[in-house]
Order: C-alpha cells, then structure tokens, then sequence
C-alpha cells in the first residue's frame, strides 16, 4: 500500500510514523525537509512530486493558508495530475476556504475528503484517533482502510464543511475543559491544597474526562513540551468565534477561553502544549 502524507508537524509526524509502523509505504513533503529526518520513507521535493507518486495524499497543516498554499502554490498538489486522487485533509480548517478547495480539487480531476482529527500525539501513535470527515462517499470508502489505520471512530457526516464545523465544535469543549480543569488546579493550589491531590480528586469526580487523563502528567511535572500547541488551539477557536458570528450564536464559553488562551501567547507560551494554560494562571511564583 502507497500513500502520501504533507505536513510533518508534532501530529503529523505522529500520523505519518503509524502508516509506516502499518506497512503503508509513504512518499512524504515537509517545507522543512529535515523534519522528515528518521521517518523510513521517501522524500519528494514538493508536493506536486507526492501526488505523482500516490493516489492517495494526507494533509495535516496548521491552518487553512498553509493548506492553500500546498494545492496552489508553486509546485503544489493542483499544479500535478489529480485524476483519479484523492486528497485526504486532517487540518483543522477554517470552515469557509475549506469548501473552495473541495471545489480546487474536483476542477483538477481529483477528490477531496476533509478528515479533521480530534486526539493528540498518543492516539494517533497507537491509531486511536477520532476522525470526522466530510466528502465523496465513494472516495471515503476508498480511503476507509488507511484512515481506519489513524483512526479507531470514524464519521462521515455528509455535505462538504460539516466535517470542519464539527471539529470547531469539538474544540470548543477541548479548550474550555482544559481551561477549566487548569483553573480549577491553580484555585486550589491557592486554597492550600496539594496539586498531585487536587488532579486525582478532579479525576475521581465531575472532572473526569479524557483531558485531564491526557494531561495529568503534564499538570504534574509542568512539562509543556508540545503534543497539541497553544497556538492552534487559539487558531481552533478564534475560527470557532468566527463560526459563530456567521451563523448569528452566541459561543460564550468558546470566546472566554480562546481569550484565556490569548493570555498564553501574550506570556510567550505559543509554541507551548495547550496544557500550558495552567502555568499561564498560576502566574510567576511569588
């Protein structure tokens, strides 16, 4: 089995690492060639020379400009051949450019799957992944086997940009019980209580969840070293803000975190895991 696979970030290389741990053989594109370094594929010199070598291609961007920029820009996937491929894209897009490249892509011959993921680092090393997608049914069945590599649920749930509105919604809740769970440890650090306590408690009750299972350890040690940045969840719901206006509905605890995570970045925590949060309210240590 041969696949292409562009955007090897912290996930993406994650994602990438699993198809071949799978026995997919992958042709692989990074603007930052050296980020491929380690991986057991091939490296193309752009993205145009992935998809003349695979029919089925994964994206995994940060954001819907750099997507852009791989279809169209020079040497770009839409520069290729596309007849016949199939471009599966796991970026968490913005929810109005990513119906234009549904469109980019057909007019090229080729079909395009928005496949936004939700999960980190560990699932996606393990194919734990949860993964929504939007699309050609034909084309999802097509690339069911691969994807059913990454992903331990997958959604398909229909009509073009349902797929990444869904996503944002999905990051609304990632965001804010981060930012919760963050300041429910710093308030009771601040009682007086012992932070090691107060995360098992929080985990034994209402604050049981994947994310503070997924984030405990990093809670504990204040070890922020990136599986999922604060700066593509600020992206994540700075998009979500935008959804909402357009659609005419309010997202208060959405827009209430994104500024929280704001704060993060304002305190140079960007490239930070979004678990950074917590050292962003704690403060510097008096």
């Amino acid at each position: 089995m041969k696949a292409g696979f562009i955007g090897l970030g912290t996930l993406g290389k994650a994602m990438a690492q699993r198809l071949i741990e799978q026995d997919v053989e992958l042709v692989v594109w990074n603007r930052t060639l050296e980020k491929a370094d380690g991986l057991n594929a091939t490296v193309a010199s752009s993205p145009a020379g992935v998809i003349a070598r695979a029919d089925l291609v994964f994206l995994n961007l940060r954001d819907s400009a750099a997507v852009e920029d791989v279809l169209t820009g020079g040497d770009g996937l839409l520069s290729a051949d596309c007849t016949g491929k199939i471009i599966v894209d796991t970026t968490t897009n913005h929810f109005e450019p990513v119906l234009h490249f549904a469109e980019m892509v057909a007019a090229r011959g080729g079909q395009y799957l928005e496949a936004p993921v939700a999960g980190s680092v560990v699932p996606a090393s393990k194919g734990a992944l949860t993964i929504f997608v939007s699309g050609d049914e034909s084309a999802f069945e097509q690339a069911r086997p691969v994807l059913e590599l990454l992903g331990q649920k997958l959604f398909l749930i229909g009509a073009p940009g349902l797929a990444t509105r869904m996503k944002l919604i999905n990051n609304m809740v990632l965001g804010t019980f981060m930012a919760t769970l963050a300041e429910a440890v710093v308030l009771g650090e601040a009682a007086g209580l012992d932070k090691a306590q107060v995360i098992e408690m929080l985990a034994a009750g209402g604050g049981n969840s994947g994310v503070i299972n997924a984030k405990r350890q990093k809670l504990l040690d204040e070890d922020f070293s990136p599986h999922f940045s604060v700066s593509n969840i600020y992206k994540d719901l700075s998009y979500l803000q935008d959804l909402a206006r357009e659609i005419g509905h309010p997202a208060f605890t959405g827009s209430t975190s994104r500024d929280l995570f704001a704060l993060a970045v304002l305190q140079g925590r960007a490239e930070d895991d979004f678990s950074a949060i917590y050292a962003a309210l704690k403060g510097p240590e008096k």
